[in-house]
């Protein structure tokens, strides 16, 4: 497959990334596709991003979560493929010519991406199936790096929007695979990925607060969608159980912040076992 600057646009969405979406954009190619889905209405980054780069445009979008806010910038991207990436990811000077010429070697394929530059930390779920020495076929890649190639999704059915916050890509991987479309990863073309070390410190507790609620929603919900209720309830019951009892703990020893966590992923699970949306969200 041919892929080159004039057939992808790269699509990052930010909220509160002004630390980090600078190094995103000075990583990628120059003259490539850009468009930003700016989830914290923030007009000053807006303003700044689109008068510094050329070929960028930042939509101002409320924060309805990584899955709605990537397709939004799906959509509104007019090339063949659009590269989702989150905006505390950057390339290496040779990522995207890696990822071209290994394009060269593959047929088809739905989703595609670079690996994680550190060995440990591995952005992807293997089956094992070799391509070549270079290029794997995988189960799953990690959301923050998400080569896709919209012709393969012809009903414009991508990132299930009713999923805030984990588990959206897996959802779209295993979707991808049901059909019978490839995903694959290239290991010599690489990625560094900041993760947690780019949030600010101030808000550290309440977002953790925040992944563990989501954590548990979008565990029992993307089981319950591909697997049914019964086995949706038997993957999270014995993080119910932990939890409560760890909540019970925490609260006699006075530790509030972990009594907080444990609540959070209480509350999470229940919300979705009784069927409702992924409502929680941070005070600003």
């Amino acid at each position: 497959m041919n892929l080159n600057i004039k057939n992808i646009t790269f699509i990052i969405v930010s909220f509160k990334s002004e630390n980090v979406i600078y190094d995103c954009i000075n990583s990628l190619p120059e003259n490539s596709n850009k468009i930003i889905i700016e989830n914290s209405k923030n007009i000053k980054l807006k303003n700044d991003l689109e008068s510094k780069y050329d070929n960028i445009e930042v939509l101002m979008s409320e924060n309805s979560g990584m899955g709605t806010s990537n397709n939004i910038g799906i959509k509104k991207a007019n090339t063949e493929f659009a590269y989702v990436l989150n905006p505390d990811v950057k390339f290496k000077k040779d990522t995207f010519e890696k990822l071209q010429i290994s394009c060269q070697k593959i047929e088809d394929f739905a989703i595609l991406s670079p690996v994680h530059s550190k060995e440990n930390f591995p952005n992807y779920k293997s089956d094992k199936n070799f391509l070549n020495q270079n290029i794997i076929s995988v189960d799953s890649i990690d959301g923050f790096s998400m080569l896709i190639n919209k012709k393969k999704f012809k009903d414009q059915n991508f990132f299930d929007e009713n999923i805030f916050l984990y588990l959206e890509n897996d959802d779209l991987c295993l979707r991808a695979k049901e059909r019978g479309d490839h995903i694959y990863v290239v290991k010599d073309s690489l990625i560094d990925h900041l993760g947690a070390s780019s949030v600010q410190l101030k808000k550290i507790n309440s977002i953790e607060y925040l992944r563990n609620w989501h954590w548990m929603w979008s565990k029992f919900y993307f089981n319950k969608k591909h697997y049914g209720f019964l086995k949706a309830f038997f993957s999270i019951f014995f993080n119910i159980f932990s939890a409560n009892v760890k909540y019970i703990f925490y609260l006699v020893t006075f530790n509030s912040h972990k009594k907080e966590i444990y609540k959070m992923r209480f509350l999470g699970a229940f919300n979705s076992i009784i069927g409702n949306n992924s409502f929680f969200r941070l005070d600003d």
